[in-house]
């Protein structure tokens, strides 16, 4: 036998038997999933502020928490049930039905109040007040709400006068932070 044909048998000799001692793989190893890294998980939106011509509370609530679909409906202030809201601009309106929700998701700026909730007559003084939700008015179509009932018999004396004052003077303010309440 010569060198050459020795040498390679030796070879192939050795390498049958570094594999006959290492052991199998089994056949589900080859097609196993490669571990991924985890997804990064996504951050859920921060909320929208309400602007500053918008009167919310701290949680970003308008009205109070009263249904502005109600004054038009109803009549009277009611408040508005924490399970059924939507939002506008940053604020969250809370309305008593699914059926207010729906009127206003369908047109809002029909019952939003006028001067973002803030006192009517409070932006005749070119101020923006808090108000209450039973401080109220509709004139034309549009809700009005003042800060308390008294400030509603003042505006109540030339709503009208009182009007043209307050569209005069919000659109100075409108958009300047609210006063300290």
């Amino acid at each position: 036998m010569n060198f050459n044909k020795a040498f390679l048998i030796a070879g192939f000799s050795a390498l049958a038997l570094v594999a006959a001692c290492t052991p199998a793989k089994k056949a589900e190893d080859a097609t196993a999933p490669v571990a991924e890294a985890p997804a990064p998980v996504a951050e859920a939106p921060a909320p929208v502020a309400a602007p500053a011509s918008v009167y919310v509370d701290a949680d970003r609530v308008a009205i109070n928490g009263y249904d502005p679909v109600a004054y038009f409906t109803v009549g009277k202030p009611t408040v508005g049930l924490a399970e059924i809201t939507s939002e506008v601009d940053g604020a969250i309106y809370r309305f008593a039905s699914a059926e207010n929700k729906a009127l206003f998701d369908a047109d809002n700026a029909k019952y939003t109040p006028v001067f973002g909730g803030f006192c009517a007559y409070g932006a005749t003084l070119a101020k923006k007040f808090p108000t209450d939700p039973q401080a109220f008015k509709i004139v034309d179509g549009k809700l009005y709400l003042n800060k308390n009932l008294d400030v509603a018999k003042k505006w109540n004396e030339d709503v009208p006068g009182h009007i043209t004052k307050a569209n005069e003077a919000w659109t100075t303010i409108k958009d300047t932070p609210k006063e300290s309440l």
